[in-house]
């Protein structure tokens, strides 16, 4: 089989890839190791969340934002300090002024629409120049990664429909055929149909092999999340020490980086192996699909975070504020593990969980649904939510300090935390609940988040008193690092090019998405300011879809 273009990988950076190809009347071959049921990869499983800039959903709820302040909030946040980190900052550039600019008329253009509450993730580590979002920016898609999907793949079957597009499912890429330097195709080995669950584990049993042929090939094959070999290959032992034992997995184990190795050999480059964006707020998943299957808490500002010892952290490691350094706090404590304390107002408020499957209001994209989980459901939190609390293996409920301590002892099997401290350290911090003021620095945090309409309204709880009954149950819940998304990946060009090591183009390769680093290797930097994931993955598959390095 002979067409125009291959893309390796059929998530969302390749389906808008093939979208934009097929637009262009450029035939199109999309491969991809899974089966039809996994169409769309991980994006599926999001939230939908898209960072953007300067929207109508912002002006509305009172934000005022710019390019000028998305730009000093990602520059602050992305530390880039390499000197491969050329290509990427170009990136993140370009794409801010996508985000800032042509963006959301074009997504909304397409169908995609927005709840009206806009989010504020990754408030950052307490300095203006430095990492952290300044405003919300984080804005959920009606339907959430599914929602986002379907747009891209109503435009895919459109093209495949016209005979210009087709989906070879169950093939594995083993090699990308070059010729003089160039790219000419791909081969390798086909693979068992198998009609497992999307996300669990499907065989690997080979049924022949495959070579396919065309002059330009485009790798969107993701990232490593789900290969801990890799992950331990590539940890910043120099930055975070030794890598922990016990983390979860935020994706399915099928996100196992190949492609990488396989595009390096062709001659692409990876710059910013080191670099990872990995959650501290993981939860066993009471109803698994994949190995180690974690789901991420969202959390409010309000829950009172503690190492495994039962010591406080220190700020900025407050809840939804800074990740890397939150992560690095944790394995400081000399533990891969940490604490939530909290009470049912909280947790009816501000708890939320990652994930399309765990949001089926905001899924299922009906108003009577979210009025009915969030706001209809009187003291409890959403379904979700409540069903962790019952059967999830981390989450802990009990009416007095005194019980809540024994059981988290008990659950880790080790008498780690003192009760007497623990009440010593949450009955200060509700000391402060007494005035609309206060030198807890999470307290002021709390205050100044309820200032913004939007977490008045649905994330932020009216400051109380843990201690107090009435605001009870207590509930405490341990959090497990989880890992999600590689901000490293294959150096690319404006056009999407793969850049050798050598700084030239290699000709007939390209990359888009996280296994770019969603575009140059790495336009994060170090630090995610959250709805970059899906925004990167359609930027950079437009850019690819769109590059004029594509004949």
């Amino acid at each position: 089989m002979q067409s125009d273009v291959i893309i390796v990988g059929a998530g969302l950076a390749g389906l808008v890839a093939a979208a934009e190809l097929g637009d262009r009347g450029k035939s199109v071959l999309i491969v991809d190791q899974e089966g039809p049921q996994s169409l769309g990869g991980q994006a599926f499983w999001s939230l939908g969340g898209l960072f953007m800039v300067d929207t109508p959903e912002q002006r509305r709820m009172g934000i005022k934002d710019s390019h000028a302040l998305a730009l000093n909030d990602w520059m602050g946040s992305a530390q880039f300090d390499r000197p491969e980190d050329a290509y990427p900052r170009k990136w993140a550039e370009a794409y801010l002024d996508f985000a800032a600019g042509e963006m959301r008329p074009w997504l909304h253009a397409m169908g995609l629409r927005w709840f009206p509450v806009v989010g504020w993730a990754e408030r950052g580590g307490g300095f203006a120049d430095g990492h952290g979002n300044s405003v919300p920016r984080f804005h959920i898609t009606w339907g959430t990664g599914p929602g986002v999907l379907e747009h891209f793949i109503r435009r895919c079957r459109a093209h495949a429909e016209a005979g210009l597009l087709t989906f070879k499912h169950r093939h594995r890429v083993d090699r990308i055929e070059m010729q003089n330097g160039a790219a000419v195709g791909i081969s390798g080995k086909g693979l068992a149909e198998d009609s497992a669950l999307r996300g669990a584990p499907t065989t690997r049993e080979v049924t022949g092999d495959f070579r396919y042929g065309a002059s330009s090939i485009i790798v969107a094959s993701g990232g490593i999340g789900g290969n801990f070999e890799l992950i331990e290959r590539v940890w910043p032992t120099d930055r975070l020490g030794p890598m922990p034992r016990n983390m979860l997995s935020g994706v399915p184990a099928h996100v196992d980086g190949r492609m990488l190795g396989i595009a390096e050999t062709a001659g692409g480059h990876i710059i910013n192996k080191d670099r990872l964006w990995f959650y501290t707020e993981g939860v066993q998943n009471w109803d698994p699909i994949w190995p180690r299957h974690g789901i991420r808490i969202l959390p409010g500002p309000s829950s009172m975070w503690f190492d495994a010892t039962g010591q406080r952290f220190a700020p900025p490691a407050l809840p939804g504020f800074d990740t890397n350094g939150t992560f690095k706090a944790i394995l400081d404590s000399g533990h891969d593990y940490s604490w939530f304390v909290l009470t049912q107002k909280t947790i009816k408020k501000e708890f939320a969980l990652s994930g399309s499957e765990q949001n089926p209001d905001f899924t299922s994209g009906k108003w009577s649904e979210v009025i009915r989980q969030r706001i209809l459901s009187g003291t409890r939190a959403t379904d979700p939510v409540e069903a962790f609390k019952t059967h999830g293996a981390d989450f802990i409920v009990a009416d007095t300090l005194d019980d809540l301590v024994l059981r988290m002892n008990a659950l880790t099997g080790a008498p780690l935390i003192d009760g007497v401290s623990l009440r010593r350290q949450i009955a200060a911090r509700d000391a402060q609940i007494d005035n609309p003021f206060s030198k807890d620095v999470q307290v002021s945090a709390i205050h100044a988040a309820r200032q913004y309409r939007g977490d008045k309204l649905v994330r932020t709880a009216k400051p109380h008193k843990i201690l107090d009954p009435a605001n009870g149950p207590l509930i405490a819940v341990r959090l497990h690092l989880i890992t999600r998304k590689t901000l490293g990946g294959l150096q690319t060009n404006l056009d999407s090019q793969m850049v050798g090591a050598d700084g030239a183009c290699v000709p007939g390769l390209f990359a888009a998405g996280e296994v770019a680093g969603f575009g140059g290797g790495g336009f994060h930097g170090y630090n995610a300011l959250e709805g970059s994931f899906l925004g990167g993955c359609i930027f950079s598959g437009r850019a690819a879809g769109r590059s004029d390095a594509i004949g």
